[in-house]
């Protein structure tokens, strides 16, 4: 009884030990390139986004995102349909423990957008994703991304023009069982975010924001700086 006892108390001070959590006081930085181009005189499309995601800014990696995908925008509708494909390799929080996890994800995307107050330019994006995670069970989540951008001067977003960005996107897990007896939450995670972007010119324009994410275990804030390019 007492070697038991004594295995099981080593077991927990080893948990405590290496489940590091990430530190909700130390700002992490996101910087993303996401880019939207169509094909001449046609409905089709590419876009993609490339993402490199530290926890401390640079040197401890949270995830390398690399997504790409097909997109169609039918004639009568301002509605952007993509069925894209994504790469993602997630690190573990602290340096020395990175320990990547690999995921393959494939996914469905609706865009559209609308203008409130001929002032408030609108876009809600939902996306589906089947996720093929490194040593797990298949799983699906659902994706909701309001996105708000607010001209400072003006109604539209025209070259050289300054610019205020919300979004808050909520995540939903589809199966809860991912294998070896885990299980997830229905509720995956939510991001919050607040920025400042500008347009450099009508197809490209730059962003900086701060972020909020937060899940069943941990909350974290995080620096985002962005470009936007459609060509």
């Amino acid at each position: 009884m007492k070697r038991i006892l004594f295995v099981l108390v080593i077991s927990l001070f080893g948990f405590k030990s290496f489940a590091q959590t990430p530190d909700k006081n130390q700002l992490g930085v996101w910087y993303m390139y996401f880019w939207n181009t169509t094909f001449k005189n046609s409905n089709w499309g590419l876009q993609g986004d490339y993402q490199y995601r530290d926890w401390i800014g640079l040197g401890d990696r949270e995830q390398l995102l690399l997504r790409t995908g097909l997109t169609f925008t039918p004639t009568t509708s301002n509605i952007k349909f993509t069925l894209g494909y994504g790469n993602i390799t997630t690190g573990r929080y602290g340096s020395n423990l990175d320990a990547p996890v690999t995921e393959d994800r494939i996914y469905q995307e609706a865009l559209f957008g609308q203008k409130l107050l001929q002032k408030f330019l609108v876009n809600h994006r939902i996306r589906y994703e089947q996720r093929f995670v490194e040593n797990q069970k298949f799983r699906t989540r659902y994706r909701y991304n309001l996105l708000i951008n607010v001209p400072l001067k003006g109604d539209t977003l025209n070259s050289n023009t300054t610019y205020f960005a919300f979004y808050n996107e909520l995540f939903i897990n589809g199966e809860r069982s991912i294998g070896n007896r885990k299980k997830v939450q229905f509720f995956d995670r939510n991001r919050t975010y607040l920025g400042f972007g500008y347009v450099l010119k009508k197809n490209i324009r730059f962003q900086l924001g701060w972020m909020q994410q937060t899940t069943i275990n941990w909350e974290k804030s995080q620096l985002q700086i962005s470009v936007h390019h459609n060509f």
